[in-house]
C-alpha cells in the first residue's frame, strides 16, 4: 500500500483515527509563498516601484520619488564636499617627495641654517680661507640651482662637487660684478658676506629671487633648455607650486675693479 505524503495526511484529519492517543492532531495549514521575484531589465524598474507606495498624510510617495529625492541630495553633497576640497589644495601644496616638510605652507626654518635679516638662510659647506670680495669687484663664482618646491628638480649643474669643491675652467664659470643689479638679491648678498675658496649652500625665498617670476631678467640663468623649463614652470606656476629655491655657490676668484 502506498503511502501518503504527510502534509497531505495531516491535512485530512488521518491523526484524528488514534482516539487513544494523547496527542490531539491538528490539520496542517499550508503557507502560500509568494512567486519567485523575476530579475527585471533596467528600464521595467520605474513600473515596478511605482506599484508600492507610500502614504504621507494622505500624499501617495513612490519609491521612484524617494530615490529621485535622495539623488539630489548625494549630488549637493558631493558638490559641496569638492568646493570645500578645491579649497584647501589652493592653500596647501601636496608633493608627495617632500611630505613633512610644509613646503608650500609656511615658511620652513632649518636648525643648522644662519638666518639673515632678509629671511635669507645659509649654510658653510665649506669656509674659505682666502679674503672677502668687495661692492665694485668682479667675482668669479660656480653654482647650482635646484627648485625646492618642484620635487628638489635641479635647473643648473654645472660642475658637480668632488669633496666639497668644485672643478673646472675658468671660461665655464660665472661672473658679475658686487653692486651691480646683475643678479638676484639672495646671491649677491650670499657672495658678498663668503671668503675666497669658500662653498655656500643658501636657501631663497622668492622675494630675494627673480624679480616677476622671470630668470630672464635677473642671473644667474639656468644654460640649458631643461634646466629653463623647470625653473620657468616653477616661477609662472600661480597654484599649488612653492617657489622657494636652494643654491650651492662657491667662490673662486676675485677680479679687482
Amino acid at each position: 500500500m502506498a503511502t501518503l505524503p504527510l502534509a497531505f495526511a495531516l491535512s485530512v484529519g488521518v491523526g484524528r483515527a488514534k482516539s487513544t492517543s494523547s496527542f490531539r492532531w491538528r490539520p496542517l495549514k499550508l503557507i502560500k509563498q509568494p512567486p519567485l521575484c523575476r530579475l527585471q531589465p533596467p528600464h521595467s524598474y520605474a513600473r515596478v516601484e511605482q506599484s508600492s507606495s507610500l502614504s504621507n498624510g494622505g500624499a501617495a510617495i513612490n519609491r521612484r520619488d524617494v530615490a529621485i529625492m535622495s539623488f539630489g541630495f548625494l549630488a549637493v553633497a558631493l558638490f559641496n564636499s569638492s568646493n570645500d576640497g578645491v579649497a584647501m589644495a589652493s592653500e596647501f601644496a601636496d608633493m608627495p617627495a617632500l611630505r613633512g616638510k610644509d613646503y608650500g605652507k609656511s615658511k620652513m626654518r632649518y636648525p643648522d641654517y644662519t638666518e639673515t635679516e632678509s629671511g635669507l638662510q645659509y649654510k658653510d659647506l665649506r669656509v674659505g680661507d682666502g679674503p672677502t670680495p668687495k661692492m665694485g669687484e668682479k667675482v668669479v663664482v660656480d653654482w647650482d640651482g635646484y627648485t625646492i618646491g618642484y620635487y628638489g628638480r635641479i635647473f643648473e649643474a654645472r660642475n658637480k662637487t668632488k669633496g666639497g669643491s668644485f672643478v673646472g675652467d675658468d671660461k665655464d664659470f660665472f661672473k658679475f660684478t658686487l653692486g651691480s643689479g646683475q643678479v638676484i638679491p639672495a646671491f649677491e648678498e650670499a657672495v658678498s658676506g663668503m671668503a675666497l675658496g669658500g662653498v655656500r649652500r643658501i636657501i631663497v625665498p622668492p622675494e630675494l629671487g627673480y624679480p616677476d617670476n622671470d630668470f630672464n631678467k635677473s642671473a644667474p640663468r639656468p644654460t640649458t633648455f631643461s634646466g629653463q623649463r623647470a625653473l620657468d614652470f616653477v616661477l609662472r606656476n600661480q597654484g599649488l607650486i612653492d617657489k622657494t629655491l636652494l643654491f650651492d655657490i662657491e667662490l673662486l676668484k676675485i677680479i679687482p675693479g
